[in-house]
C-alpha cells in the first residue's frame, strides 16, 4: 500500500515528466540510428522514472550472470561523455532539493538512483522488488 502511495505521489510531483522526458530521448535516439544502442536504455528508464517504488535496478552481471563486455562499457563510455553526466547532475539537484525535507527523502534516494542509472544505463535492469 505504500509503494502504491509513493509512486502515485512521484507520478504528479514530477514523475510523469522524468519518464516522458526519457520517452522523448529515446524517440530521438532511435530516429538518429545511430544512437539506436542507446534508445533501449533510455526506454527502460521511462519506465522506472514513471513508476519507480517496488521495483529496483540491477547492475551489469548482477541481473543473468552475463558480463555487458567491452562493447557495453564503450556504449556507456560514449553516453556518458555525450549525455550522462549532466542528466545525472539534474537528478542530482532534485535529490538535493527533496532531501531537504524529510517527505522528500524518499524521493531524493530514487533520484540518486536515476543518477546512477543516467551515468552508465547500458547493461542495467529494471525488475520487481521480491
Amino acid at each position: 500500500m505504500i509503494r502504491l502511495i509513493l509512486n502515485i505521489l512521484w507520478f504528479i510531483l514530477g514523475g510523469w515528466i522524468s519518464g516522458l522526458l526519457w520517452l522523448i530521448g529515446g524517440a530521438v535516439l532511435a530516429l538518429t540510428v545511430v544512437g539506436l544502442p542507446w534508445s533501449f536504455a533510455a526506454w527502460r528508464i521511462a519506465s522506472y522514472s514513471f513508476w519507480p517504488f517496488g521495483r529496483e535496478v540491477v547492475w551489469g552481471g548482477e541481473a543473468d550472470g552475463k558480463d555487458i563486455g567491452c562493447f557495453g562499457v564503450g556504449l556507456n563510455i560514449i553516453w556518458f561523455l555525450f549525455a550522462g553526466w549532466y542528466i545525472a547532475l539534474s537528478h542530482l539537484l532534485i535529490a538535493f532539493a527533496e532531501a531537504i525535507t524529510l517527505i522528500g527523502i524518499p524521493f531524493a534516494l530514487k533520484d540518486l538512483e536515476l543518477a546512477k542509472l543516467a551515468l552508465a544505463p547500458v547493461g542495467a535492469t529494471i525488475r520487481d522488488k521480491p
